[in-house]
């Protein structure tokens, strides 16, 4: 599947718009992730432990837009957004969307 943050796919024209396609990962704060993060901040430096939750959470709200697309027979999606947010008591999740716009190419 094609993705893009752009409203067209260079030098490809679109065919038919098919809709919204959304996808959602939403990730635990693990304590440990959390004590080194917080040691990380004393000392400096950047947190992986965070960094890679991202990213694992980023893949599977992206890989989850591009199957609700798949399912409407898309070949690409365009306008792609990822949004990121803390949920939860004392903002104990991270939420990750990914939005954009199925469409079929010629």
């Amino acid at each position: 599947m094609i993705t893009a943050t752009t409203p067209s796919i260079a030098e490809r024209e679109i065919a038919r718009t098919l809709g919204v396609v959304t996808g959602e990962a939403i990730i635990g704060a693990h304590i440990f992730r959390d004590i080194f993060a917080g040691i990380t901040n004393i000392i400096g430096g950047r947190a992986g432990g965070y960094e890679k939750a991202l990213g694992e959470a980023r893949t599977i709200a992206l890989r989850e837009m591009c199957a609700e697309a798949s399912g409407l027979g898309a070949d690409a999606v365009v306008g792609v957004d990822l949004d990121y947010e803390t949920l939860g008591a004392e903002n104990g999740m991270l939420m990750v969307s990914a939005s954009g716009t199925a469409v079929k190419l010629r």
